[in-house]
């Protein structure tokens, strides 16, 4: 799945005694890559290969200037829809929680950052099944507004979320 928990190792994260130096759980959010870096050079190298097999055809030609331009802009054209694609996917959620507050940090794409905290002890969980913007929308309400949580999720991940969040929130 596209998160990991990191759980502070020197104590257990059921002490609420323990000090607000270090948080006691830390969860990483990011979007799943259906292609991955090197999946994106193998595509565009098989891509660059395919066009270039028609105009094997007219090599030495001066038709081979004219048609030259048209698979250079094609693999031009993906290539930076695909980079486009990766720019706008770079979304990192962190929620951290301290015994004594729950913080919410949105990292979006061109440098956007979006903060939201709250006392854990006021905090809600809901799992809302229908009636939000997809399904099994997943929000946290404490403090001075709710915030969504996960959004870029599938509907299994954000179940399995709202278990584990459920019981990191309990603890």
């Amino acid at each position: 799945m596209p998160y990991e928990w990191i759980i502070r190792s020197d104590e257990a994260p059921e002490q609420s005694g323990a000090s607000s130096t270090s948080p006691a759980f830390r969860l990483h959010l990011w979007p799943h890559r259906s292609l991955p870096r090197r999946g994106f050079v193998i595509f565009i190298s098989c891509t660059c290969l395919l066009l270039s097999l028609p105009l094997l055809a007219v090599l030495g030609s001066p038709v081979l200037w004219a048609l030259l331009p048209f698979p250079a802009l094609a693999v031009g054209g993906v290539w930076l829809a695909l980079d486009r694609s990766y720019r706008d996917g770079e979304i990192v959620e962190e929620l951290t929680l301290w015994p004594d507050r729950l913080t919410l940090a949105r990292h979006g794409p061109h440098g956007q950052r979006r903060d939201w905290q709250a006392n854990p002890h006021w905090v809600r969980l809901e799992l809302h099944r229908s009636g939000g913007p997809v399904p099994n929308y997943l929000t946290l309400r404490g403090g001075p507004r709710e915030v969504e949580i996960g959004a870029f999720l599938s509907e299994e991940e954000r179940l399995a979320l709202h278990g584990e969040l459920q019981r990191a929130l309990s603890a």
